[in-house]
């Protein structure tokens, strides 16, 4: 597995942390057979009695489905920047004016 793949895999793994209860039952276990158990497409196509193309199609159809939603609601993208700035927070608890200044960056992401 590749780089890309890996960062591929660990941000799909966290939408589908955010945006899994707008999703559909059947897209809700695909993506997590596939993304959270690495499971391969042939063994979900074995699983549900579907073909591995149907798998794939609904797979890249939902993956596209969150980063939509991702676009729109930006939970991730959050996410990712509130955990920036406690890690900041961390480094700089000696310096009250950091801390002021990364609390007032955390008020504004609200």
């Amino acid at each position: 597995m590749s780089k890309n793949d890996l960062v591929k895999t660990l941000r799909m793994n966290y939408l589908f942390d955010f945006y899994q209860a707008l999703l559909t039952k059947k897209q809700r276990n695909y993506l997590e057979l596939f993304y959270l158990q690495d499971y391969s497409l042939s063994e979900i196509a074995d699983t549900f009695d579907v073909s591995r193309q149907a798998v794939y199609d609904n797979i890249r159809r939902t993956g596209d489905l969150v980063e939509d939603y991702e676009t729109k609601l930006e939970l991730y993208s959050k996410f990712e920047q509130r955990r920036e700035i406690y890690n900041q927070m961390k480094a700089s608890i000696e310096d009250p004016d950091a801390l002021k200044r990364y609390i007032e960056e955390l008020e504004e992401l609200e």
